[in-house]
């Protein structure tokens, strides 16, 4: 079957996905300056996991665009991405709500860990599904940037335990790292000529 449906069901469980986390976002009581201070967690998450629903959408529009077709196998493993992503609105209003307190920014980091680990399992079946030779395989290669992140996201959850906000800034590296669009896929076609 081809890519379109998956990808547009994509692009619309993330679409409900961010409006669901700016509903979270309460407007101040005041109307002075100083009413916004106690809101900064809560913007400040949301910015965070705002940038990683763009990450997310970004990666995955290069990845359905560069293959030709999905099976179940695929439609399974992007639907376990999506069930992770979806709770991005809860782990999110949790770690804003609780001013980094450590089982909220421990939590935060499963949630975006396991969401990692989904979309690593979408690309492996993205790949299965055209071969280990095809345009996608070669273009993903080793795949450092998620490897790497996985690994800070795994590290920050220890360190939510001693340090809630130093594991808060490795949650920020790992967007940093991603900010920049994984451009290996559009490398890779631009290269074959297609």
């Amino acid at each position: 079957m081809g890519r379109g449906r998956l990808e547009a069901f994509s692009d619309g469980v993330i679409a409900i996905i961010i409006t669901i986390m700016v509903l979270e976002l309460r407007v101040p009581e005041g109307a002075d300056w100083a009413v916004l201070r106690p809101l900064a967690p809560v913007f400040l998450s949301y910015v965070l996991s705002f940038v990683f629903l763009g990450i997310y959408w970004n990666n995955h529009h290069h990845l359905l665009h560069a293959v030709r077709h999905v099976n179940g196998r695929v439609l399974w493993a992007n639907m376990h991405l999506l069930f992770w992503l979806s709770l991005m609105p809860a782990a999110t209003a949790w770690l804003g709500d609780s001013h980094l307190a450590t089982a909220p920014v421990a939590m935060y980091g499963v949630v975006q860990l396991l969401a990692a680990w989904a979309y690593f399992i979408l690309t492996r079946s993205l790949i299965a599904a055209h071969g280990n030779d095809s345009p996608l395989a070669v273009a993903l290669g080793r795949d450092f940037k998620g490897k790497v992140s996985v690994v800070i996201w795994a590290v920050a959850i220890l360190v939510s335990f001693l340090t809630p906000l130093l594991a808060c800034a490795l949650y920020v590296l790992v967007a940093i790292i991603w900010f920049v669009p994984d451009r290996r896929i559009e490398r890779a076609f631009d290269e074959a000529g297609r």
